[in-house]
Parts: C-alpha cells; sequence; structure tokens
C-alpha cells in the first residue's frame, strides 16, 4: 500500500525558497506602487523633479503638503531605490532616469499614470469577493475614479499620438477630416480625444456616445467655453442602438471588450458606417489563449484590471464578461462576423500594450 510520502512529489528547497524570495519582493514592489500613485496625485514627484538637493521641510513647502507625511512618503522612495538620499546633508534627489517616467513632464511615458490601476482595483476587493460566489457583476459607480483614471492612461496612449501616430495608419484619413467628415466615437469616455480632433479639424464634425454621461460631462462643459461647435456627446446604451446614424469615421478606444453586447456593438457600427466608410478600433494586445501571454510583462497587470473592472462591468451590464484579455484572435472574428473586410492590425511604437484595428464595411449587408 502506498503511502502518503510516496504520493508526494518532491519538494525542491531551492524553488521554494527562491519563490519565497519573489514574494517578499512583490509585496514591496506593490507597496511601492501604491506609493507612486500617491506621489503622482499630490505632485510629489514634480514637485522633487524641480527641487534636485531638497529636505523633506523643503519639498513639503514648496508644494504646501505636512512635512511628515512627505518624510515618510520619501523613505518609501529612497528604499525602493526611485529616490535618492544623501544621509549629510538629509537631502532627496529625484534621477532625471528615473524623473523620466514618474513626472507629467514625462508623459506619453509616465508610468505613474498607470499605477493608479492598483488603488482603482483594490477599491472593489471587497465586493470582488462577495462577487466571486454569487457570479454578480459590478457597475461604474462602484469605481469612484474609473473614468478619471482611463481619462489621464488615454491620455497618454490616445491623445498625444493621435494626430502624428494614430490616424496616419489611414491613408488619407488626415486629409479627409481637414476636408470634413461626420465621425463618431463609441464608448467615449471622458471625450478627450474628441476634443483634441475637433480643435484640429474644425471643418469635421463629432459625436461621442458612452453608456455615462458624467463621464463626458467636463469635456462637455469645457468645449462649450471654448466656444468648440463641431462636438457633441450623448448619453446611450449602445446594446440597444441598431443604428447611429450614418458616419465616415467610428472610433472604439478601449471600448469594445467590456460592453454588454461586444459583438452587437461591432454590428451597429457596421451599420452607421458609410459604405466608404472606416473603423479604427484600439484594443488590448493580448491573446485569448493563456500560455501566449505569459511572456507579455504587461500581463499580470492586464488581467487584474479584467478580473476587477473589465469582466465584472460587463456582467453586472447582463454582458459575457470577455474580459480584457478577450485577444486578438477574438476581436478579429468579431469584426469578420460583423461583415467587415480584411481586418489590418497594427502595433504602434508608443503604445506597447494596445493593437489597433482598421476595418472597413465588406459589403452593404444592412447598410440602408
Amino acid at each position: 500500500m502506498m503511502t502518503l510520502q510516496n504520493q508526494t512529489p518532491f519538494f525542491d528547497t531551492e524553488k521554494a525558497d527562491a519563490f519565497a524570495e519573489r514574494l517578499v519582493g512583490t509585496l514591496s514592489e506593490a507597496a511601492f506602487t501604491l506609493m507612486m500613485s500617491l506621489g503622482h496625485r499630490a505632485g510629489l514627484f514634480d514637485t522633487l523633479a524641480l527641487h534636485p538637493g531638497t529636505t523633506s521641510r523643503q519639498l513639503a513647502d514648496a508644494g504646501g503638503w505636512n512635512e511628515r507625511y512627505v518624510r515618510e512618503w520619501l523613505a518609501v522612495m529612497v528604499t525602493s531605490r526611485a529616490v535618492d538620499y544623501d544621509p549629510g546633508t538629509k537631502t532627496y534627489t529625484l534621477p532625471a532616469e528615473h524623473a523620466a517616467f514618474l513626472t507629467r513632464a514625462a508623459s506619453p511615458n509616465n508610468i505613474a499614470v498607470t499605477s493608479q490601476f492598483i488603488g482603482l482595483a483594490a477599491s472593489v476587493e471587497d465586493d470582488m469577493l462577495d462577487r466571486f460566489r454569487s457570479g454578480e457583476g459590478l457597475h461604474y459607480g462602484h469605481f469612484h475614479r474609473f473614468h478619471e483614471v482611463m481619462a489621464e492612461d488615454s491620455h497618454q496612449s490616445v491623445v498625444l499620438n493621435l494626430i502624428d501616430g494614430i490616424l496616419p495608419i489611414v491613408p488619407g484619413l488626415p486629409d479627409r477630416l481637414a476636408r470634413g467628415i461626420d465621425v463618431a466615437d463609441v464608448g467615449c469616455g471622458r471625450g478627450r480625444a474628441l476634443l483634441k480632433l475637433a480643435e484640429t479639424f474644425p471643418q469635421s464634425a463629432f459625436t461621442g456616445y458612452d453608456l455615462c454621461g458624467e463621464a463626458f460631462a467636463v469635456t462637455q462643459i469645457e468645449a462649450l467655453e471654448k466656444g468648440i461647435d463641431n462636438l457633441r456627446f450623448e448619453a446611450l446604451d449602445l446594446s440597444r442602438a441598431e443604428s447611429l446614424g450614418r458616419f465616415d469615421l467610428i472610433f472604439a478606444f478601449d471600448a469594445v471588450h467590456d460592453q454588454k453586447d461586444p459583438q452587437g456593438l461591432l454590428d451597429t457600427v457596421r451599420r452607421s458606417l458609410a459604405s466608404d466608410g472606416v473603423f479604427l478600433m484600439q484594443d488590448i494586445d493580448g491573446s485569448r489563449d493563456l500560455e501566449k501571454n505569459i511572456g507579455n510583462p504587461f500581463a499580470p497587470l492586464l488581467f487584474t484590471i479584467s478580473s476587477m473592472h473589465c469582466t465584472p462591468i460587463s456582467i453586472g451590464q447582463g454582458g459575457p464578461g470577455l474580459g480584457t484579455m478577450w485577444g486578438v484572435e477574438t476581436a478579429q472574428e468579431f469584426l469578420a462576423a460583423a461583415g467587415f473586410g480584411p481586418v489590418e492590425t497594427h502595433r504602434l511604437p508608443h503604445d506597447p500594450v494596445n493593437a489597433y484595428y482598421v476595418a472597413h464595411p465588406q459589403d452593404t449587408r444592412d447598410l440602408q
């Protein structure tokens, strides 16, 4: 009769020790990430970059913060080796090589912006613990800062590169926009991309659609204050829309996978395009095959965002919960099923996380 010891595989002590060491590092890096987010939101990195060789008191006074809290935050930055410390003068310096990834001046390379997603995910941990048993979803109201964080992240990946990096992947598109066409953005969120386009191409007309009117409220007011009259927004449940009208160009920036009905949305997009129209979609450059994501350095972060936001948001609307990593393969299949012709898939130098799809209607089915 076999004993339990015989059934137990060999225990690799070196492997266990290496994993334990990794976990300790993971905890410290997670703590650093949370404090990176805090430093970004408070503006500590920006001020520290402008005042090298500063004391905690000088830094606190420069930004109007409490010195005791600033000193404790600096301790995290020093022990995380993000900030240099001179014990003789008790001064702190943010190296230029680190400031290049931690300050607002570093956009679109400011990784501190992305660090905010960790706190955002953690804010719904209790809610998700319940959902792991009930199978229910979440709603945007569960996330107090989602639209704010997403808008700041999209500003780096989309808005800053929209004119010179993204639009040119469609031949002749900037010229068409300059002459004047009708443009829509489905799942527009804060609507910053459309504001940029409306300012740059005054001859074109732009419409943003999003489920939550509060998402684009700030940008809507800003457009009115600037006298921009070629931009409008509409709060709309896209899952209920058969057609949005007729547009020459439709965008979807990181919006399709967490919809109530992703396939239905793509069907609606195709029905809403002119026969010579174009659909430009940005979405996560992952794979639906788990093993293909193992070497992706962003994969743990993306799957965490998927677990804590994108999947439950879709389920909360009665959707399929495709998740952030629904995969390039699935996106291409969905586009083909919607009646788009051969789809071009682009990877752009400025954006290591997303894929960009250019699709044209394959035929005129249901376009009338």
